[in-house]
């Protein structure tokens, strides 16, 4: 055969043409894209203000940094480790619920991995099948969405307005069956991302005994705990307290202030634990082998302080946002019960002014510096007309924050 031929070669009528697949085609994360413009800005020499991620000012405990840079200075080989992760810190997040919510959990029971983000991966695909209906509030974290529809399954956004303070409820989820059909899978996030409210006890048991009742997989994302507020406040109410038939997944990266380190974890359902023991060695083999060494020490009586004095710093940056909230001219701001988000709408004159919030945002960012994430991210509805300010960079950052958006609405 001729060259010329040999090297476009007839196409078989049963080939497609190449490309990505239609599963892969999910929105970017406009936090991340967001993220990548601020770097090159700075990059320039602008003095730009982030408050677009969830990123904690304060970094990791004095322990835990202490513990790895030991585990790099000691010449020892990284190697891979136990694919649901080291002993020993299965054993010390056993521990930590235990501590925070009186639960015994078996260590078996606990599966480290490669930040929350891999904790969803596994638990989605072992969890559930392609076409499968699985719920989430509207608004809500824009990967639930994302890796489910990449993995085959229908999202059912439950449109959860300032009515249930932006949670799912069992007349929501009643709702959503009668139109959709049966649901196979809730994710309920308390504190939620973006809004910062929290399912209370009660509503958390409903929540449990209404997807135990229709077998339901309930998988409880609850990253922000022990970022909450308010005199009397609970680091979160943990879904093992009612079911351990729910997934519940957890993080170092908020309270701990470790979200570079990719390093989560999950409570497994007994059921579900071999499926993703399996899965996990093929998806990550293991986790960051010097993050887990480390992460060990996230459990002392010093890191407890240390994230707990972080804490009382998000809380007066909360409080210094609230306090100009009129000055900002912000509306339908939900209440931020935890995490460090604030979720509102720009006002009516910047939505008029911009369109949407996804041009507010830029405008802001290019002209005064300050980077918000647009709030259709997490809300596909109504998302472009709020956005999310993230005050987990620290009171002063969100003081000065403050100063440049009431300017920048000005001019």
């Amino acid at each position: 055969m001729p060259a010329a031929e040999s090297q476009h070669p007839e196409q078989h009528p049963s080939h497609r043409p190449l490309g990505p697949s239609s599963r892969s085609q999910v929105p970017d994360f406009q936090v991340m894209t967001i993220l990548g413009r601020v770097a090159e800005l700075r990059a320039a020499g602008a003095d730009v203000v982030s408050l677009c991620a969830g990123e904690p000012g304060g970094g990791a405990p004095t322990a835990v940094n202490a513990r790895a840079a030991q585990v790099h200075s000691s010449g020892r080989a990284l190697n891979y480790t136990p694919t649901l992760g080291i002993a020993p810190l299965r054993q010390a997040i056993a521990a930590h619920y235990a501590r925070w919510y009186g639960i015994e959990v078996d260590p078996a029971r606990v599966a480290v991995t490669t930040g929350s983000s891999g904790a969803f991966m596994l638990g989605f695909l072992a969890a559930f099948n392609p076409g499968d209906r699985v719920a989430m509030a509207r608004p809500g974290y824009a990967a639930y969405r994302n890796i489910l529809t990449a993995l085959g399954c229908q999202v059912v956004e439950l449109d959860a307005g300032p009515a249930v303070r932006f949670q799912p409820t069992p007349a929501l989820l009643e709702e959503a069956e009668a139109v959709h059909g049966p649901l196979s899978g809730l994710i309920l996030a308390s504190p939620n991302n973006p809004t910062g409210t929290m399912a209370t006890r009660e509503e958390l048991a409903a929540l449990a005994g209404w997807c135990s009742a229709r077998g339901v997989r309930l998988v409880s994302d609850e990253i922000y705990h022990g970022v909450t507020y308010g005199d009397g406040a609970e680091h979160g109410v943990c879904a093992w307290e009612y079911s351990d038939e729910a997934m519940v997944i957890s993080s170092f990266s908020k309270y701990w202030g470790m979200p570079g380190w990719r390093i989560g974890w999950m409570l497994m359902p007994e059921d579900l634990a071999p499926a993703i023991s399996g899965l996990s060695g093929s998806v990550s083999l293991c986790p960051p082998a010097s993050a887990q060494y480390a992460a060990v020490e996230a459990f002392t009586e010093q890191s407890y302080a240390e994230c707990d004095v972080q804490v009382a710093g998000f809380a007066r940056a909360r409080a210094l946002l609230l306090e100009h909230q009129d000055r900002l001219g912000w509306t339908d701001a939900a209440p931020a019960d935890g995490a460090f988000y604030f979720w509102a709408k720009p006002g009516a004159a910047m939505l008029q002014r911009y369109g949407t919030s996804t041009a507010y945002c830029e405008a802001l960012l290019e002209q005064a510096h300050v980077a918000l994430t647009p709030g259709t991210d997490f809300d596909t509805a109504h998302g472009d007309q709020y956005v999310r300010l993230s005050f987990a960079a620290g009171q002063r950052d969100v003081a000065e924050a403050i100063e440049r958006i009431v300017a920048f609405q000005r001019g």
